[in-house]
């Protein structure tokens, strides 16, 4: 009877067979799943593009989903109904997700209804879909993982994505001297509107110089990173003593010298939202909420596609020139 409402077949992209963007295929005639106990069913209006979903989808990922599947994790939508037990939710309720049971690139999308959260109406459905990855490994990075104090100062590398741009709001909030690179002019001021002192274009050959000239010879405390098999060597001679470096993105191997973080006692510590107890992501919860309420937190949404150019979209955000907020499907 709940269903009665619902079209029973939806768009959704499926994935058969690991491989390229080409193997993201749009149907048209996927059944609505149905939420069982402690889960709910949202009409999907809005969701976030990951880099992740790309390693998934590729095959490359140390997490590999049974064929087929639908790739999605960060929707934002309207409850269309609840699974039995489900209290705090009802039928026209907006609300992000931080993951999907079913997959959220898709009309439809099925989650539990403890990774469900309300989307205050200051936001709207395109920023929905821009918070829970993002700012939830963002402030894993931050706090959970990398023991960020108030004074501490962080370079945030690659800050002009989503996890970046949640990186650099949440540290200004809370007291960090924040640094943050980009890859063109656009993206760094991106990044100074989001919370950044200063940014640095990490396509000029000589920035970790400059870096290290705004740093003083004190170096910088945590390094968000977002492209380590790329930065983690150089991350290496920017940290203060005791500086830690935040593995939160890498897509390939690098060679480093362990020498360099004896010399320093400093730390390279790998990040992954997916080992975050419930503890932690309530934690991670709270925090997020509280930002929306007092303003601070402010999505920044970068390129928009339709359904239909998921490929696209999956293409450009690992061969784009350089990011300007989240991206995200619109549904």
């Amino acid at each position: 009877l709940v269903m009665a409402a619902t079209r029973s077949v939806m768009r959704a992209v499926r994935v058969f067979e690991f491989g390229g963007p080409e193997v993201l295929k749009l149907q048209s005639d996927v059944l609505v799943p149905a939420p069982k106990e402690n889960q709910v069913l949202i009409k999907v209006h809005a969701c976030g593009v990951n880099p992740v979903e790309t390693y998934i989808r590729s095959g490359t990922y140390a997490r590999k989903p049974a064929l087929p599947y639908t790739p999605g994790s960060d929707v934002a939508g309207v409850i269309e109904s609840v699974g039995e037990h489900v209290t705090a939710f009802k039928k026209g309720d907006r609300v992000f997700t931080l993951e999907t049971l079913s997959g959220g690139y898709a009309e439809y999308a099925v989650a539990a209804a403890n990774r469900v959260f309300p989307l205050p109406d200051k936001l709207d459905f395109r920023q929905g879909a821009a918070i829970g990855v993002p700012y939830f490994t963002a402030y894993r990075a931050l706090f959970q993982k990398g023991c960020a104090k108030a004074g501490e100062s962080v370079l945030v590398h690659g800050a002009s994505g989503g996890v970046g741009l949640a990186a650099c709001q949440i540290a200004r909030a809370c007291g960090l001297k924040v640094l943050g690179t980009a890859g063109t002019e656009e993206g760094m001021n991106v990044i100074l509107r989001n919370g950044a002192h200063q940014a640095f274009n990490h396509r000029d050959p000589d920035y970790t110089e400059r870096i290290k000239a705004c740093t003083g010879p004190g170096g910088v405390d945590i390094i968000i990173e977002m492209l380590s098999n790329v930065n983690l060597d150089a991350d290496l001679q920017l940290l203060s003593c005791a500086g830690r470096v935040m593995v939160v993105g890498c897509r390939g191997r690098i060679e480093i010298n362990p020498r360099d973080t004896m010399s320093k006692e400093s730390s390279i510590i790998g990040v992954s939202l997916f080992l975050a107890t419930e503890e932690e992501r309530h934690e991670c919860a709270t925090a997020v909420l509280d930002g929306i309420e007092a303003g601070w937190l402010r999505p920044a949404v970068g390129l928009e596609y339709p359904l239909e150019k998921v490929a696209k979209a999956h293409e450009d955000i690992i061969c784009s020139s350089g990011a300007r907020g989240k991206m995200v499907l619109l549904v």
